[in-house]
């Protein structure tokens, strides 16, 4: 016990020297919790409630306008915006300042839109009223096929060229929902006058079928997700696997500085050796895993974000940590194992890592992800733990459900640490 103790300071000391290796450890990962959180919070509008400035060009002054105008105004997100520099903004004008980036969105609606609509609805109406009474001329018909859907100008919507293409199918879905809803009533009333009737108005308002929108967890006290509760796991995991830059070039600088035959040469195991390295980053982990989670915690609200609360699976997510700390440190002693050099271990472990977390779902989320990247996505052991996360903290699961991630994790470990023993064996180096 005394020698492995003694590993475990010697490792400690070689930390502490290394000023470079704690910021990777404990700064770096902070830094990134903080920053994505705050991006991702930001674009996706999920505790703010930023208003999105939309230019309106209204030409047709009819009842398309003001019921665009309407809708935006009940949504409370979205600002109309008719002028620019105090001039009325027109056609040529929107499209410059959307092209130019000023604004994300333009609409223009042209001239003698609603007219025209209303002329279509008619004929229509007419058409429908005529084959049910059997009566219908040759004039009639002449009458209902004069206006096209064709012939009916279409409303422009120019978008900024930098904005995706989920925002921009999003917008053109708003826009319809909401004309389908002005053609709509202006039937349904036409129908009324045709046929001398008249109905509860209120039959109109809303939607006939509405979504109750529930998250499918197991139990009743799961964590609603959001951007934070996304970014702490997937933040504390990159943290986590980080880890094998400054384990990577620990063990290179032993190999090269002779202190590991050194070590050797001493009545102590090789066992006492690498058992001393696995516990010290095992305690790493677990500080930096409680870092994260106190940053999250009190940091987060002072910066306008939801603060993170793990509710009742702390227990389970440390599990998690523990078992992906394994992982972490298996890989970090094959890559200090197979390179040569400092120069060789630190890119090569900072480049690999960011692979696997590219790969595991820390950047973007799998199911956001090409088909191909998807199925690529499971041989990294980040996805393994973000999966396991994920079944915790946000579907309510427990140790049972994601026992499959964990002997994965453990596995990975084991893996990559004999692979580790064979290669020291080969190199004659134990």
């Amino acid at each position: 016990m005394h020698k492995l103790l003694a590993s475990i300071k010697k490792e400690i000391i070689l930390l502490m020297r290394d000023w470079g290796g704690l910021g990777i450890l404990f700064l770096m990962p902070s830094i990134l919790l903080v920053t994505i959180t705050l991006i991702q919070e930001s674009t996706f509008q999920v505790v703010g409630e930023d208003v999105m400035p939309v230019v309106l060009v209204d030409d047709d002054q009819g009842d398309i306008g003001k019921t665009i105008q309407e809708n935006i105004a009940k949504s409370g997100a979205i600002e109309i915006v008719t002028e620019w520099k105090n001039r009325p903004i027109d056609e040529k004008l929107a499209r410059q300042l959307v092209s130019e980036g000023k604004y994300q969105i333009a609409l223009v609606i042209p001239e003698g839109l609603s007219n025209k609509l209303d002329d279509r609805i008619n004929t229509n109406v007419e058409k429908i009223l005529k084959q049910f009474s059997m009566e219908e001329s040759d004039s009639a018909k002449e009458n209902i096929s004069s206006i096209t859907k064709d012939e009916i100008s279409k409303i422009k919507i120019f978008f900024d060229p930098a904005a995706g293409s989920t925002f921009r199918n999003s917008v053109k879905n708003n826009i319809e929902k909401m004309l389908s809803k002005v053609e709509t009533q202006k039937i349904y009333t036409i129908f009324e006058d045709q046929m001398g009737i008249r109905t509860d108005k209120n039959l109109l308002e809303g939607n006939a079928i509405e979504f109750d929108e529930i998250i499918a967890q197991k139990g009743e006290d799961g964590i609603l997700p959001n951007a934070v509760q996304h970014n702490v796991p997937a933040w504390i995991l990159f943290g986590i696997f980080f880890i094998v830059v400054p384990l990577g070039i620990n063990i290179v600088k032993e190999k090269n500085l002779g202190t590991f035959i050194r070590i050797r040469t001493s009545p102590v195991s090789y066992a006492t050796i690498i058992s001393g390295k696995i516990i010290t980053y095992l305690i790493i982990c677990l500080i930096q895993f409680a870092l994260m989670l106190l940053i999250a915690r009190f940091v987060f609200p002072l910066l306008g974000l939801i603060p993170f609360k793990p509710g009742s699976h702390l227990f389970e997510m440390l599990i998690v940590v523990i078992f992906s700390a394994f992982a972490a440190i298996g890989l970090g002693i094959l890559i200090g194992t197979v390179c040569k050099t400092q120069e060789q271990s630190a890119p090569f472990g900072a480049i690999f890592t960011i692979i696997l977390a590219a790969l595991g779902g820390i950047w973007v989320p799998v199911f956001v992800m090409p088909e191909v990247m998807q199925k690529l996505s499971v041989i990294s052991p980040m996805n393994w733990g973000i999966s396991a996360f994920y079944d915790i903290i946000l579907r309510n699961g427990n140790l049972g459900d994601i026992s499959k991630e964990l002997l994965l994790l453990i596995l990975f470990f084991a893996v990559t640490f004999l692979l580790s023993l064979w290669i020291n064996k080969r190199n004659n180096l134990i």
